[in-house]
């Protein structure tokens, strides 16, 4: 929302207002908790959080809601038209995956998940 401040001139001053944050979009989270949902099931996953940030949307994963995050998945638009603005991050920092289609990049997990079903 701009505030439009008037002055004796009848010109108008626009204020910035607060920055506005990163969000997942429904179908994206979808995508995520979608991938999410078989990892609990398969009992390697136990927890998980959502930051929005101004500049990235943050999902993380967690084994133990007491530990750092196994995974972070995140969306990053200003990385969108270069290296594609989703990414998965392990729990060094390390860039595991990334890409411009959020479903291509959650194949990531597909192995891990036969894995664990084993």
């Amino acid at each position: 929302m701009n505030v439009i401040d008037g002055n004796a001139f009848g010109q108008g001053r626009k204020e910035s207002a607060a920055p506005e944050r990163v969000a997942f979009h429904r179908t994206e989270l979808s995508v995520i908790l979608d991938i999410y949902g078989r990892m609990v099931a398969a009992g390697e996953w136990k927890d998980y959080s959502i930051d929005f940030l101004p500049d990235r949307a943050v999902f993380s994963v967690f084994r133990r809601a007491t530990e750092h995050p196994l995974f972070r998945i995140e969306k990053d638009p200003k990385r969108a038209q270069k290296q594609g603005a989703y990414a998965i991050l392990g729990a060094d920092g390390r860039v595991l995956k990334r890409g411009h289609d959020l479903r291509i990049v959650m194949r990531f997990f597909n192995a891990m998940l036969l894995k664990a079903v084993d």
